[in-house]
């Protein structure tokens, strides 16, 4: 079994982006108090929000890179996983009050002074541009990393149009800039981070995942001469990286120990390739449970 794949994310690059969200968050709240703009403090609460989850990011990938032991046989991968849903639910909170705010202040738009505005705006666009580069390479590898990159890209978009948004203020004096690139930002956000609640879901209600079908794993060991059916089979995801396999396997009962070792790393080797499939455990019969289905299904007695 290969041993579980962590993202590599460094804790110096958490550490360097959990202080610029911080100090990003102090500018938003005095430049958009000095400068009147609701837009920046929002911003402000947004990025402060970013900070918490950044931090809640961090403890869980520490915890996720703790060794298994007698309790959690798997480990604490999942530590991760969790994170990610929690981050992604509010992120998608967060989406939701800002395309209420934004719809709001189409009908009331509000004075607002665009250098301040548009100064403060290029700053945060700094910090959460260099903050999102850290996180890029590790977000493909790692759904606890992926959550806090999609926080700092929307937090990035958020920047680039509260910039357009001063601009527009400053020299066409078009107030309603600010709520409608803050829609066009916040319905981006809620696409991303439905993608990642999906998956983290799906991970924690053990399903097999969308890229392997379980009749066709059925169907490729019983190609194997050795096997003559295949049944109780369980598929289900760890974490993202993490797939295992547990099934019942029927052979012939002329089978010896060597013979069924050697089937194993067999059964093993072909899953891991066909299928990504890196955690299988079989278990050898010969007429138990011959005549049993792929999924076993439980029946449970009803009570009067």
């Amino acid at each position: 079994m290969d041993e579980h794949h962590n993202g590599n994310m460094s804790d110096t690059k958490f550490a360097s982006v959990t202080a610029l969200n911080a100090i990003i968050t102090i500018v938003e709240f005095v430049g958009g108090i000095v400068s009147g703009s609701l837009g920046l403090i929002s911003d402000g609460f947004h990025n402060m929000e970013d900070t918490l989850s950044i931090v809640l990011s961090f403890v869980a990938h520490l915890i996720g890179k703790k060794d298994n032991n007698e309790r959690q046989t798997f480990g604490y991968q999942r530590a991760e996983i969790l994170a990610a849903f929690v981050n992604s639910a509010i992120l998608i909170a967060i989406t939701i009050v800002l395309i209420i705010e934004g719809i709001q202040r189409l009908g009331h738009p509000q004075k607002i002074d665009g250098g301040i505005m548009l100064i403060v705006s290029i700053v945060g666009l700094a910090a959460n541009l260099f903050s999102m580069l850290l996180m890029e390479a590790d977000s493909h590898h790692n759904l606890n990393i992926k959550a806090t990159f999609l926080h700092m890209a929307a937090d990035t978009l958020s920047s680039v149009g509260v910039i357009i948004a001063a601009l527009l203020i400053k020299f066409f004096n078009w107030m309603w800039a600010d709520p409608v690139l803050t829609l066009i930002t916040a319905a981006w956000i809620m696409k991303e981070s439905y993608g990642v609640i999906k998956q983290t879901v799906s991970i924690l209600m053990e399903a097999a995942g969308p890229n392997i079908d379980l009749p066709q794993v059925q169907q490729t060991l019983m190609q194997i001469p050795d096997i003559v059916n295949v049944h109780h089979v369980h598929l289900w995801r760890i974490d993202e990286h993490l797939v295992a396999f547990d099934a019942h396997i029927n052979v012939r009962s002329n089978e010896t120990i060597e013979q069924l070792e050697e089937l194993y790393q067999r059964i093993e080797q072909l899953l891991k390739e066909k299928y990504g499939i890196n955690h299988v455990t079989l278990q050898a019969e010969c007429q138990r449970g011959i005549n049993e289905h792929l999924v076993y299904h439980q029946e449970v007695s009803k009570r009067s």
